[in-house]
Order: structure tokens, then sequence, then C-alpha cells
């Protein structure tokens, strides 16, 4: 009994009761949510990699447009790039996105065009690990297979009075042992979201609503009056910050310079107004220096011509651009491992407006053309703001 792990220490009559009560819980508490309208397991698929790093209000929309433009796998494996990452646009990690229509073609080609049943097969398609196959397998085949993600390691690291750290993979372990040992075997998939909707809910990460909990009467953390110990876990890096000036350009038609990314890497393949990385220092000196009462260009492109030769360039790469020496604003976004941070200028296109092949010239009409990132959006906000347009 000494070296059994608290979860091993349960009875068969404690075990089933847990489970009896929990799942109660659920079935009156239950979030109503569109991907749990039924059991097709295409709609858990993408609802589960939406689901990541995102929140439930923010998905609901995206979820929707997402299954009506691509209503089956088939739709979605033939799916334009253009198209999906329009879907997904705002949603930020767009690996997802890409990942999901890879899955879709393998299970065309590999599985007839039907989701795969058991667990080893779902994890072989593209961009799915272990929670989104327990999740799944659980719900849409009732596998008794845990789905693992931060909130339930935070419910059953206060469970169990866990001390592993949750943000080392080998930690992983201990919560799928912990997770097999009370997982309900009859309705694993109403267990494993009875978890997620705990986690959200009530097992928050700070303040948890233990007066509230279903399952508090079995929890160790709640009995030592030790809740806000668990779960441990290191702090994450500091994102990188990385600086750019980025230029909304237009010209005499009324048309703004895109610029679009290259096919691999960060934002791939995706359109932004075109921005130039330099130093913090050259970052700082251009903040400072662009201050902001000097006064706007005028509205007029022959006003325009005038100041070209006292105008400096601010990028290199765009010549006969009259630049509004004020700067319109920052904009800062954190990814994962990155934080960019753009001064953004205005500018005037005077001359010929011949671009790369990899740059376009559209209106404001016709941004709803091309996919654009969450920093293009705060741009294109802060243009608005200064120009006092609501288009």
């Amino acid at each position: 009994m000494k070296n059994k792990k608290n979860w091993e220490t349960w009875s068969d009559e404690e075990l089933y009761s847990f489970q009896e009560e929990f799942i109660a819980w659920y079935e009156k508490e239950k979030r109503n949510l569109p991907w749990r309208v039924n059991l097709d397991p295409y709609r858990i698929w993408i609802s589960e990699i939406m689901l990541q790093q995102t929140r439930v209000d923010t998905v609901i929309e995206y979820y929707y447009r997402f299954m009506e433009w691509f209503p089956t796998i088939k739709d979605l494996a033939e799916a334009p790039d253009d198209r999906l990452l329009k879907a997904w646009e705002g949603l930020g990690y767009y690996s997802r996105a890409r990942n999901l229509k890879v899955a879709a073609q393998q299970i065309m080609t590999d599985f007839d065009g039907q989701m795969p049943e058991t667990i080893d097969e779902i994890r072989q398609l593209k961009g799915i690990g272990p929670y989104t196959a327990g999740a799944i397998g659980s719900i849409a085949f009732q596998i008794p297979e845990p789905a693992i993600d931060g909130n339930v390691m935070r419910v059953v690291s206060r469970l169990f009075e866990i001390s592993d750290d949750i943000a080392k993979p080998s930690s992983r372990k201990v919560f799928e042992a912990a997770m097999y040992k009370i997982i309900d075997q009859h309705r694993p998939g109403d267990f494993n979201q009875a978890m997620m909707d705990l986690g959200s809910s009530i097992c928050t990460p700070t303040s948890p609503k233990c007066e509230e909990c279903p399952i508090q009467s079995y929890c160790l953390s709640y009995k030592n009056n030790t809740m806000t110990n668990y779960p441990i876990k290191t702090k994450k890096l500091k994102p990188k910050d990385i600086y750019y000036i980025g230029g909304i350009i237009e010209n005499k038609q009324q048309e703004f310079l895109l610029q679009q990314r290259n096919t691999k890497g960060l934002l791939a393949n995706m359109w932004l107004f075109p921005i130039e990385e330099v130093s913090k220092e050259r970052f700082e000196f251009l903040k400072k220096t662009g201050v902001k009462e000097e006064k706007q260009l005028s509205l007029d492109f022959e006003e325009s011509l005038l100041v070209a030769e006292e105008n400096p360039e601010i990028f290199d790469q765009y010549t006969h651009v009259v630049w509004q020496k004020r700067i319109l604003g920052e904009v800062t976004h954190i990814f994962s491992h990155l934080k960019w941070h753009i001064l953004v200028f205005y500018g005037r296109k005077i001359g010929e407006t011949i671009t790369d092949e990899n740059q376009a010239w559209a209106t404001k009409d016709e941004f709803s053309n091309y996919v654009f990132p969450k920093p293009q959006q705060k741009m294109v906000e802060l243009y608005k703001e200064e120009f006092g347009t609501t288009e």
C-alpha cells in the first residue's frame, strides 16, 4: 500500500461512485456546443483541432463556417489552399489547417474516405497526437482512451495531488496511468468531455470554484487545502522579440500593395502589407522620430508629388513612395515563440506600380479575397483609425 500511487488506492466501489456522480453532473451541466450535436467523428475531429490553443467562444463561429464550406472529409481533401486558409483566417497556428487537409487526403486514399476507428490508425493521420486521438476515439467510437490536455492534467493533479511537472513530456505517462484507472469504461467520451468542462469552468488555473465541484469529496487537494499548489508547471520561455517596419502603400487608384509570404515557414502563403525586419535600435529610432504631431499627407496625390524630393525612403526596396513622416502606430502580435513588433508607416506610390509575382495591388473591397493573418488585420485597423474609414 505504501508504494501505491494515490489513484491506485481507490476501491472498486469508490471508483464506481466517482464515475457515477461525475457523469450525472456532466449530463446536467454539459455545455451546449455545436460539435456535440451528434457523434460524427469528422465534426469531433475538426472541433478538437480548432480548440487547440483557442477559446471555445472564439471557435464556435469558425466551426460553423468551416463545416458549411467543407461539410465532408472529401470536400476538405479537395479544398483549394487559399479557400482553406480563408476559413481559418484569424484562428492562428495555420499549420493546423494545412495538416487537416493532408489528413483528409490520407483518409480518402488509405481509409476509403471513412475516419479510421482505432486509436493506432487515428494516430497515423497528420496533425493528430495523443490528445486528439483520445478525444475522437472516446467520443465517436466509445474507446476507453483518455484525452489529456492542460485542463485534464490540472484536474487530475489536484484530484490526486500529483507533483509531476505538467510542462515536461515525461510527465504524461503519470497522468495517463491515472486517467486509465478512473475513466468510465462504458461512457469514455462523456467522461473525457466532463473532464474538459470541469477544467474550463470550475477547476480553473486560479481561484478554482471548489464549492461547486461535483467531485470535491474525492479530491485530495481539496481535503488538504492545497488546490493552489497544483498543477506543478515550469514557466514558459519568454517569446523572442522581433522588430519590423511595415508600410501601408497606396497608389492613385486607391489600391494597396500586398506581399505574399514564402511557401514555407511562419504565415506561409499569407498576405501582408510589406514588412522589413530591422534592429531594435533602428526600430526605436524611427519610433522616436516618427512623432505624432507631424501633419498627415494630403489626400491629393498631386500634392504628394511636391514633397517627393525631400521625403526619405523608409524601405530600401520600395522606391518612388512618398512617406508620411509620422507613424500610424505600432502593432504587436505574439506567436508561440516569437513576439512581433511592427512600426507602421503610410505612404503614397507615385509613378509606375509594377510588382513582383509575389505581390499584388488590391482595393479595400478586394481584401476579402486574400488570406490575412492577425498582424495584417491589426495594420488594416490602424489605417482605418487614421483615415476615418469604417469599411
